[in-house]
């Protein structure tokens, strides 16, 4: 199994603005200039949290956004208003290390979800993307407990606007 954080972040290390809102992203570029038909072809698995899941469900078309992987959101709702998405009411570590050790397991979204899987040294490649923003305040990507992580920088890209970092664990 490979666990995979694939996102955007602003160039001051923000996921999203003070308020949880990616209008920033949306205002930057389409998802066409990036490489991101051909990571999401290679992933079995999604895993978000709920504000991930708030930001996504009014996407017109959601079926289509990830429909060929097992789509689970960490929640305490019993149910979620989208068909194919998964709640889950457990820890994150223990639920990934349930998975079986052939699937690709990509984390979107935010640190709630990525941080406990870095502090127990569970997230084998980072692709981060850097949008030409500064929030100068808002939802950090990293929140992880203060301990030294080293992944190596394996391939630098380039998509209209973005630049993409592919990092994976030492």
């Amino acid at each position: 199994m490979s666990v995979f954080f694939y996102g955007c972040i602003t160039m001051d290390g923000y996921l999203a603005d003070k308020n949880h809102n990616l209008d920033w992203l949306y205002q930057t570029g389409e998802i066409e200039e990036t490489g991101y038909e051909s990571f999401y072809k290679s992933m079995n698995i999604t895993i978000m949290g709920k504000r991930t899941f708030n930001e996504i469900e009014n996407i017109e078309n959601i079926h289509s956004l990830y429909p060929t992987t097992q789509n689970y959101v960490f929640t305490h709702a019993e149910s979620l208003s989208v068909r194919g998405f998964i709640p889950m009411n457990c820890d994150v570590v223990e639920f990934v290390k349930q998975i079986e050790r052939d699937k690709n397991v990509w984390i979107i979204g935010g640190n709630t979800i990525l941080a406990p899987l870095l502090d127990n040294d569970m997230v084998d490649n980072m692709i981060i993307q850097i949008a030409p923003v500064l929030l100068g305040m808002g939802i950090p990507l990293f929140s992880q407990k203060e301990v030294l992580k080293r992944f190596c920088l394996k391939e630098v890209k380039k998509y209209g606007q973005f630049a993409e970092l592919i990092y994976t664990k030492i």
